[in-house]
């Protein structure tokens, strides 16, 4: 593993967490890429008795993740020229993760202040993502990689991705992308086109959703797991892969359709869960393993983080999550 080099562009910030039993958690079913919502009164102040700060952002949780699990990753994100910055630098260095790749800007580091439903462990994120929206593309930095992950990208994301995908990499680079809600909503069509080029097309089921609805299918069937991967893969990536929260996990590439149950967990906090599943079925889908495997890999890494507030605690080693 140590001759694989891994990219993981995407998203950084710190995350604070605010953790709450007040709050109402409602079923919307009837609204299918919002099919929960948890509300709280208007003009109500509510008492937090602790609060947690962690490293967050994909770009930052995934080379985190894929480093334990013995794929050595570089982290390639922006931070701004403050003490957050500093801060989320020296983190991440103890991780073992390379920052060389990591850009300064002169603005606010991404901060994130989320809520968190203590029942069920479910969260609301308000993220102020300042200094991703100054990420640009220097092609000669990524020439040498074998895999490039892009997560959670911000301003001129549709760009971004359109250079990443027109460069000659002369190792054969495979590239795997793992779009947001943020795009989705402004180009669900541009997501899909994009998914072409890829190896690994992550999403939730939510966002499988969202790409799909704009295309008039029956509600029903956009309830239909199956039907989600079946058509996703007409977009020419080479494995989809979505996730379901307690639902488990789903994979297709084209050959056989894999589906793990999620593991029986006390759920402390969902933030970072689905970064970590990546690292898990990434650092699995790299070592070789066969596409069961894989989802189990991302089923288990997710399943611990669950159990911690943040995207880091609780990401596995790879001794462990082979036990």
């Amino acid at each position: 593993m140590e001759d694989i080099k891994v990219i993981c562009i995407g998203s950084s910030c710190k995350d604070i967490f605010f953790p709450t039993k007040e709050g109402i958690i409602i079923k919307t079913p009837e609204d299918v890429t919002s099919q929960k919502k948890i509300a709280f009164e208007v003009g109500a102040k509510y008492h937090i008795d602790d609060r947690f700060e962690s490293l967050g952002g994909c770009g930052v949780n995934q080379s985190i993740g894929l480093t334990r699990l013995g794929v050595p990753a570089f982290c390639y994100t922006v931070l701004g020229n403050d003490i957050i910055g500093e801060w989320m630098r020296q983190e991440i260095q103890k991780e073992g993760v390379d920052d060389s790749l990591i850009m300064n800007a002169d603005c606010f580091t991404g901060l994130s202040a989320i809520i968190v439903n203590e029942i069920s462990g479910e969260r609301v994120i308000f993220s102020n993502q300042e200094a991703m929206e100054r990420m640009k593309i220097e092609v000669a930095k990524l020439e040498s990689a074998d895999w490039i992950s892009v997560s959670d990208l911000s301003g001129d994301w549709k760009t971004i991705m359109d250079d990443i995908l027109a460069m000659d990499f002369t190792t054969g680079a495979r590239i795997v992308f793992n779009p947001r809600g943020r795009n989705i909503q402004e180009d669900a069509q541009k997501v899909f086109e994009l998914a072409k080029e890829t190896e690994i097309f992550f999403v939730n089921k939510d966002e499988a959703i969202e790409i799909l609805a704009a295309r008039k299918f029956d509600p029903e069937k956009l309830n239909d797991e199956e039907f989600l991967l079946k058509e996703l893969k007409k977009s020419g990536a080479r494995v989809i892969v979505i996730t379901g929260g307690e639902n488990g996990a789903w994979a297709y590439d084209g050959n056989e359709i894999v589906h793990e149950d999620a593991l029986m967990i006390k759920t402390v906090d969902t933030t970072g869960a689905g970064d970590a599943f990546a690292s898990g079925f990434l650092a699995a889908h790299i070592k070789g393993k066969f596409l069961r495997e894989c989802v189990k890999w991302g089923i288990k890494n997710g399943a611990s983080v669950a159990q911690h507030y943040g995207g880091v605690e609780g990401l596995l080693k790879a001794e462990e999550i082979e036990k």
